[in-house]
C-alpha cells in the first residue's frame, strides 16, 4: 500500500486561488459602487445624463488603467498577482471593462498588430451593439 499522496502543494494553489476570487470579488463589489457613484453624481448634474455618465466612467477607467500600466512598465509601482487581481480585475473590472478593452487594444498597436487591433475594436463594438440588438428583438 504506499504512503498517501501529500496534498500540501494542491491545498497551498487552492487556498491561494481561492485568495484571488475573494480579491475580485471584493474590487469587483467596490468598483461596482464607485460607477453607481459616479452616475449619481452626474445624473445629478444633468438633465439628460444617459451616455454622459457613461462616457465619464469609460475615460475615468482608461485613464487609471493607463497611469497604473505606465507605472508598472515604468518599474515605479510592483504589484503581486493578488493586488493586480484586485485592482484591474476586481476594482476596474467592475468600474468598466471598457478601460479593459482600451488596455488590450492598445497593447495589440504596441506589439504591432494594427489588423488585431481593428478587429478587436469592430468585433467589440459593432458585435457587442449587434448583440444587443438582437438580444432586445428576441425577447421584446
Amino acid at each position: 500500500m504506499g504512503a498517501p499522496p501529500d496534498i500540501t502543494p494542491l491545498v497551498a494553489i487552492e487556498s491561494h486561488s481561492m485568495n484571488l476570487w475573494l480579491a475580485v470579488g471584493v474590487g469587483g463589489a467596490l468598483g461596482s459602487m464607485a460607477r453607481h457613484a459616479v452616475n449619481m453624481l452626474v445624473a445629478r448634474r444633468l438633465t439628460e445624463a444617459v451616455g454622459v455618465s457613461t462616457a465619464v466612467v469609460n475615460l475615468i477607467g482608461c485613464i487609471v488603467i493607463g497611469a497604473l500600466t505606465g507605472l508598472i512598465v515604468g518599474g515605479h509601482l510592483r504589484l503581486g498577482l493578488a493586488a493586480r487581481s484586485f485592482v484591474f480585475v476586481g476594482v476596474l473590472g467592475g468600474f468598466t471593462t471598457f478601460s479593459t478593452f482600451g488596455l488590450d487594444t492598445f497593447t495589440m498597436i504596441q506589439e504591432g498588430r494594427a489588423t488585431a487591433a481593428l478587429a478587436n475594436v469592430l468585433v467589440q463594438v459593432v458585435g457587442g451593439i449587434a448583440g444587443l440588438w438582437l438580444g432586445v428583438r428576441a425577447f421584446h
